[in-house]
């Protein structure tokens, strides 16, 4: 299938993020401790030069995680976060001009990264920590809600649904748009990610994303992550560091299932599976 909807566009501070096709956001975690590539860019200029390639890649979004969501991860303070992703944000703004994202749950860091030129929030906890649906409101920033079952310190043990995994994210994340919506987040700043990963088995994944179309049918724009996930890993038993081509090929049947947006790890060849794969689409489009 292909999203017929029209074109989409996200005013992200001073950036304006065009959604018409597929557009890649890279991963750039300051932490000490992510599943893929903890502790690799806690140095300024270290976290500066990997922004920088993945911008020459074609990254169109810089997503900045000063918190491990991992499987397992214990939460940290708001200000420890904060000394994490601040000056790298500031950084990538100032130096490179850069459409920065912050991956955060903390209104405390909503506030201050939005005064330092982020131009939105990616939050995994979809604003239901107290105080984030105010913060986020208040910064006039777009937001991704994320669905998740449970923390991240619990999320993997045993997850289960009564109903199928695609209602249960759907009715979710409709819930926190009426939230939203309730605070004064209008609609159009909104985006929606699935949530592969949190709080599902790889089962759930599967069928999460052969019928992501439940989710299109919501009417904003998708985020999806899947980049290096253990559902590759379990279904084609490859350690971390060998699960891009299964990356490649979520990336293509997320495309097909209406994704905006694919965060990963590996941008250039994530641009080049996008846009291989929307140019196919297009091209099917323009000639029914």
């Amino acid at each position: 299938m292909m999203d017929d909807s029209p074109a989409i566009s996200l005013q992200c501070g001073r950036h304006r993020l065009d959604l018409s096709f597929p557009r890649v956001m890279g991963i750039l975690n300051v932490t000490p401790d992510s599943f893929s590539d903890g502790g690799r860019h806690l140095a300024l200029d270290d976290a500066l030069r990997h922004a920088e390639r993945m911008l020459a890649e074609g990254a169109a979004i810089v997503d900045v995680g000063g918190e491990s969501t991992r499987p397992g991860a214990d939460p940290i303070s708001p200000q420890q976060e904060l000394e994490r992703v601040a000056p790298v944000v500031e950084a990538l703004v100032r130096e490179l001009d850069a459409l920065v994202s912050v991956d955060t749950s903390s209104p405390a860091v909503m506030r201050e990264v939005a005064s330092l030129g982020a131009g939105l929030i990616n939050d995994v906890r979809a604003l239901e920590h107290q105080g984030a649906l105010e913060a986020a409101a208040g910064s006039g920033l777009p937001v991704c809600l994320m669905h998740r079952q449970g923390e991240p310190r619990d999320m993997q043990q045993a997850p289960r649904y009564d109903v199928p995994v695609e209602e249960a994210v759907a009715d979710f994340l409709e819930s926190r748009v009426a939230a939203c919506e309730a605070a004064g987040l209008r609609r159009e700043r909104l985006l929606l990610d699935p949530g592969f990963g949190f709080g599902k088995t790889v089962e759930h994944n599967l069928r999460l994303l052969n019928r992501m179309e439940r989710l299109t049918h919501l009417g904003l724009p998708l985020l999806v992550g899947m980049s290096r996930k253990s559902m590759i890993g379990k279904v084609l038993a490859r350690p971390v560091e060998e699960r891009l081509p299964g990356g490649l090929a979520l990336t293509a049947l997320a495309v097909e299932r209406g994704a905006r947006i694919l965060r990963v790890h590996d941008v250039g060849p994530t641009v080049d599976a996008a846009n291989m794969t929307w140019a196919v689409l297009k091209e099917g489009c323009e000639h029914d």
